[in-house]
């Protein structure tokens, strides 16, 4: 066990947390958009900014830094707010149709951006990464990636057609912070614009419906799931697992 102080109060915690980490536990509210429990701390919104005043004053992003014995952290500090403030203001700046920045602006203080938009007045993605990670780090396939760079720099499919590594399991959307990813499932069709794909699914083998896209089979490898439920629609699969339960209690 470590002690270290947060907010006035010294707390004991096991090694290897984050201070983001234990700041939530001590219910202490830090704004994210690029953290998600499913990857590894990144640190690409600079949100999560606190302020370690002890063994040596700095700002630093509580998402990846480390809790250690003997710091003194200090989550709400004017240094802490005037650069959250301008970070807030560049994310609105870049996507000011974003209503999940909107609101997470409003409720940290920051009504408008003295920033010019430059003609991105429609945009969504402020390239934190989740999506390209969670496809690679994840489901294991990369068909989405970083291009270009500077004010030019976007995530996009190789080349900007239809990606042969997308196999539509929708991760990308799931994680998005601003819901920049469109996915949309039409007939016997899953529609990822965002991405230039289209992909034809599965019929449940139960009820007939469409569900996931063929190429989710993929997945088979990584997951250890029977075959039995891999034709079934996840509506299907609470009613088959409902069913077993039912008939495993009876048989007791």
């Amino acid at each position: 066990m470590i002690t270290l102080t947060v907010d006035g109060r010294k707390v004991q915690v096991e090694e290897g947390l984050t201070l983001l980490q234990v700041a939530r536990r001590l219910g202490i509210e830090i704004p994210t958009l690029c953290h998600h429990e499913a990857l590894a701390p990144y640190g690409a919104c600079r949100l999560c900014l606190v302020e370690i005043e002890e063994p040596q004053p700095a700002l630093v992003t509580s998402c990846t830094y480390p809790a250690e014995e003997g710091l003194v952290v200090r989550t709400e500090t004017e240094w802490v707010r005037r650069v959250r403030g301008v970070i807030l203001e560049l994310l609105l700046a870049r996507c000011p149709a974003s209503e999940a920045i909107r609101d997470l602006a409003r409720r940290w203080g920051v009504e408008e951006t003295r920033f010019p938009t430059l003609g991105m007045e429609e945009e969504l993605c402020f390239l934190c990464g989740l999506c390209v990670r969670v496809c690679r780090e994840v489901i294991g396939r990369s068909a989405i990636s970083f291009i270009h760079r500077g004010p030019d720099r976007r995530v996009e499919t190789p080349f900007q057609i239809a990606s042969e590594d997308c196999i539509g399991c929708g991760a990308c959307a799931a994680v998005c912070p601003t819901g920049a990813i469109e996915i949309e499932d039409v007939g016997d069709t899953r529609y990822l614009r965002t991405w230039h794909t289209e992909l034809r699914m599965i019929k449940c083998e139960a009820c007939g419906g469409y569900f996931a896209p063929q190429e989710m089979e993929f997945l088979k490898e990584r997951a250890v799931v029977e075959e039995e439920l891999w034709k079934l629609c996840p509506d299907c699969r609470r009613k088959l697992a409902g069913q077993r339960l039912l008939a495993a209690s009876r048989a007791l």
